[in-house]
């Protein structure tokens, strides 16, 4: 089944200064999503919220099922995930970070192997995999993070800006990465970032959040 998410007049403000205010969206199961604005528009904000791991203040985060409403608990959770900029490491080797979380799902040894091969391999860090996570550089640590979220395999990806603090190399292997899923639609991926053209080239469809609402870009 397709997992389906909905913003529904999500409002949210810190003190006085409201950050959202009647933010909707419908977002199309498998699309690709770049959400653009301004520095303090709230697209961290929405992000967290919409990962279910800060609640809003008004309206309401709805996931489906194709047509059947999914309860927000820990089951749901595990479908969705978010990278957030300048990802921490464990200290442990790369090849661990990646595993992590499959170990502590109880997944076969067999399978996370060759789970976690398969993802360095997508990231450009098999070569590192025996090295201290925190030895890597901060583009290396970003994909890292990027790699120990899809080993999990999650139906709806959340990064918040995926390419900030990063060097050339690391920004191409995450617009190669992205250009796959678009792709391959079997993932919905909506990621925040302040560059338009890495935007254009990455995502179907193009939101502008301004005055706390969210609005599609049109061609």
């Amino acid at each position: 089944m397709n997992l389906n998410l909905t913003l529904d007049g999500i409002t949210k403000r810190y003190g006085d200064h409201i950050i959202l205010a009647d933010c909707s969206y419908l977002f199309d199961s498998g699309k690709t999503y770049a959400m653009l604005g301004a520095n303090g528009s709230g697209k961290s904000t929405l992000l967290r919220i919409a990962a279910l791991l800060e609640p809003p203040d008004g309206g309401a985060v709805r996931y489906r099922n194709d047509a059947a409403p999914v309860e927000p608990d820990t089951s749901l959770r595990r479908r969705i995930t978010l990278v957030l900029p300048k990802v921490g490491a464990f200290n442990m080797s790369v090849c661990n970070n990646v595993a992590y979380g499959l170990a502590i799902r109880n997944t076969p040894p067999a399978v996370i192997e060759a789970r976690v091969g398969e993802m360095l391999e997508l990231v450009q860090l098999a070569d590192k995999r025996k090295r201290n996570a925190l030895t890597l550089s901060s583009g290396e640590t970003q994909r890292l993070g990027i790699a120990r979220a899809l080993v999990l395999t999650p139906e709806v990806l959340f990064l918040d800006e995926p390419t900030a603090f990063v060097d050339a190399a690391s920004r191409r292997v995450i617009e190669q990465i992205l250009m796959d899923f678009r792709r391959k639609a079997d993932t919905t991926v909506v990621f925040s970032t302040h560059d338009h053209d890495f935007a254009e080239k990455v995502a179907d469809h193009i939101l502008q959040l301004s005055s706390g609402r969210l609005s599609e870009e049109r061609p």
